[in-house]
């Protein structure tokens, strides 16, 4: 995954973050899930590929923990400054290795275990400044985001070492995330498009699916280490993006945390064992 492929990521959460201006996170799920389907759809028919797949069950499961994930980090990134929210959806790593080691039955060792064990010390750090401000709740729901993302990219692993092209495994993902949103819209309020938020729901939506296509092939392909080493750059632009665009300043213990946050996923997948 290249720079250019990089930037996405780095743009998608702050997208999110003006969007909250004009929408309520479940709104912006939809909106982006919507256009990330059309794209989709769109590339699918351009390269003459097929929707047909054989593996329904584990597409719905990656829908789904995509899914959830994807409401909870939306609502994270509208109350929690966003270098906060990006980080704890990011321990998604250290959850993947966590299953990873249940799934195939290994044992921890202690370099894994440490590493992880930093993870979670480094957690805690970023959680400790939204105890103070009583942000407990959100700082948990982001934690759980990450929890479910870790699930999702576990499905996209097992999807692409059966032969599921990244497309379908985002296009199926976008159809998901776009019915499930919208379903919950039915019974939330909804807020006027204006010119200037249709520019931001089009930048959220395209970056985002971009992201999605890299990250998916990436993680498909066995490359999970590059992957999340590289997609952690998204926590550190999301840091200047916080300060440039809302002022948002981060205590000592954040930035400790979100560190040790970053170390431990990278290295942890590092030590974890190839499958």
């Amino acid at each position: 995954m290249d720079a250019g492929r990089r930037i996405p990521v780095r743009l998608h959460g702050g997208f999110v973050k003006l969007g909250a201006a004009y929408f309520s996170n479940i709104e912006l799920v939809f909106y982006r899930s919507f256009i990330g389907l059309i794209i989709m759809y769109a590339i699918v028919r351009q390269r003459g590929g097929s929707f047909a797949t054989p593996h329904w069950i584990s597409h719905l499961w990656r829908g789904l923990s995509g899914t959830i994930a994807l409401l909870l980090f939306f609502y994270c990134i509208t109350v929690l400054p966003l270098a906060t929210a990006v980080t704890l959806n990011y321990t998604s790593p250290l959850f993947l290795t966590v299953l990873l080691m249940l799934v195939f039955r290994e044992r921890f060792h202690a370099p894994l275990s440490i590493a992880i064990a930093l993870g979670f010390v480094g957690m805690v750090l970023l959680l400790h400044p939204t105890l103070e401000r009583n942000q407990i709740v959100p700082g948990l729901l982001g934690l759980i985001s990450g929890f479910f993302a870790g699930i999702a990219m576990l499905n996209v692993r097992e999807l692409g070492r059966s032969g599921e092209p990244e497309w379908r495994t985002v296009f199926y993902f976008s159809l998901i995330a776009t019915v499930i949103s919208g379903a919950i819209m039915l019974f939330d309020r909804l807020h006027p498009i204006s010119f200037h938020s249709l520019l931001i729901l089009l930048g959220m939506g395209s970056s985002a699916t971009l992201a999605q296509l890299a990250l998916t092939r990436a993680y498909s392909t066995g490359k999970t280490l590059v992957a999340s080493s590289l997609s952690y750059s998204a926590v550190v632009f999301a840091t200047l993006f916080g300060i440039l665009l809302w002022g948002e300043i981060l205590s000592v213990s954040s930035w400790l945390g979100m560190a040790l946050v970053i170390a431990s996923g990278v290295a942890s997948l590092k030590l974890a064992p190839r499958h």
